[in-house]
């Protein structure tokens, strides 16, 4: 057997060790189809996701632009003009409504059917006349059951007095006895007090006979007659629908006027003033500031006085509306504005101007008028943007665009 040299016999150990290397490297393996199927789904389902999320943001967007544009096509349009100072007028026209010195309704004091009457509506009366007669029969029979216990109580109290008069005379010859003198004298004065009332009863009644007839309380003009003959009559002034008539003195009227505080100074008591009507063109009535509330009303602001108008002819009538001219005592600055930009409503005179995008309701107080412009002498500045031409249905707060300014008359 040969010996193997050092190198011979090294090799085979080298095999051996190297050949085991190799042998125990693992195989590459390759990714499974289904993991990349996961992968292909995943991907296409965010894919999708964002595909719906992407519609959903747009249609949001395009809603909200939607919205955003039909509330912005809501809001009106207005055209405005800066009010042009001026220097203020002599004096100012505040509206007042005229009405009767003493205006009152007549009711009836006694119940019944309304025998006749003898005044209709305009006619003028005097104080005492009469006005109607009530046909009260009840009241009647009462007044005379009323008489007859009177007379019954007169006829107890004269027997009463006889008595009493006897028993005392008795008494001082001790003929009767002290409690029987004491017994008729107490009953005379009980009989005295039975007349009494009696006698307040028959006064009583005599007064509801009395109101059988209706007389006017006061010169002046008959303006309401609410009964006719035959009707029923309820006495009291609480009972819904039985007021006879009205009655108004109309020689004298009363305007009352709401005065803005600024101007509070013009209109003591003493001033005269000039009261202009529509129906009277052309014409001035002058009348008095005879009392003031010397009172600022805190809602308002304004002063309320009374002006008294001699009416001797009777052509002013009660409830009129009447424009009351008072003189200032300095001359104040004004304003002028277009006529069409005044609001007449039941709150008063008004002007719209527009503040921070809103409206904002004005009242105003008229100077003078110049035909298609009007003199404003309280409530605007030049620096108010008025509304030219505002809608019936504007109101207080309402948002608005501006449409840009006029210098001229709208249309």
């Amino acid at each position: 057997m040969v010996e193997q040299t050092g190198e011979q016999a090294e090799r085979p150990a080298q095999e051996t060790v190297t050949q085991p290397q190799v042998q125990n490297q693992p195989p590459t393996q390759a990714r499974p189809a289904w993991g990349i199927l996961l992968v292909v789904l995943a991907a296409g389902a965010l894919g999708l996701a964002y595909t719906i999320f992407t519609g959903i943001t747009a249609r949001a967007k395009a809603s909200e632009s939607l919205d955003r544009e039909t509330r912005t096509n809501a809001i009106p349009t207005v055209f405005i003009v800066h009010p042009k100072a001026t220097v203020g007028a002599e004096e100012i026209a505040v509206p007042g409504n005229m009405q009767a010195f003493i205006d009152t309704p007549i009711w009836a004091r006694d119940s019944g059917y309304l025998k006749r009457w003898y005044v209709d509506i305009g006619g003028r009366v005097h104080q005492g006349d009469l006005l109607a007669e009530i046909d009260s029969p009840e009241v009647d029979r009462q007044l005379e059951q009323a008489r007859a216990d009177l007379g019954t109580s007169q006829a107890n109290l004269k027997l009463s007095e006889v008595t009493a008069e006897r028993y005392t005379g008795l008494f001082k010859t001790d003929s009767v006895a002290k409690q029987d003198v004491d017994n008729t004298v107490q009953d005379l004065a009980a009989k005295k007090t039975a007349v009494n009332s009696a006698q307040a009863n028959v006064s009583r009644l005599q007064q509801m006979v009395s109101y059988e007839k209706v007389y006017a309380p006061f010169d002046g003009t008959i303006t309401v007659r609410n009964i006719d003959v035959g009707g029923l009559v309820a006495a009291g002034a609480n009972t819904i629908g039985q007021e006879l008539f009205h009655l108004a003195s109309t020689s004298i009227l009363r305007v009352y006027v709401n005065v803005p505080e600024n101007f509070s100074q013009a209109a003591k008591p003493g001033v005269t003033a000039a009261l202009t009507l529509g129906e009277f063109p052309g014409r001035q009535f002058h009348g008095v500031v005879v009392r003031t509330a010397n009172a600022i009303d805190v809602a308002s602001r304004t002063l309320l006085v009374e002006v008294d108008v001699k009416n001797p002819t009777g052509e002013l009538l009660p409830g009129s509306f009447a424009s009351v001219h008072l003189k200032l005592p300095n001359r104040a600055s004004a304003v002028t504005v277009p006529s069409n930009t005044l609001i007449f409503r039941k709150e008063g005179l008004q002007v719209a101007v527009v503040r921070q995008d809103h409206t904002v309701l004005v009242p105003v107080i008229l100077g003078r008028d110049f035909g298609d412009e009007v003199e404003i002498v309280a409530g605007l500045t030049s620096k108010d943007q008025a509304i030219v031409n505002p809608s019936d249905s504007l109101s207080q707060g309402e948002q608005v665009r501006i449409a840009g300014p006029r210098t001229g008359q709208a249309d």
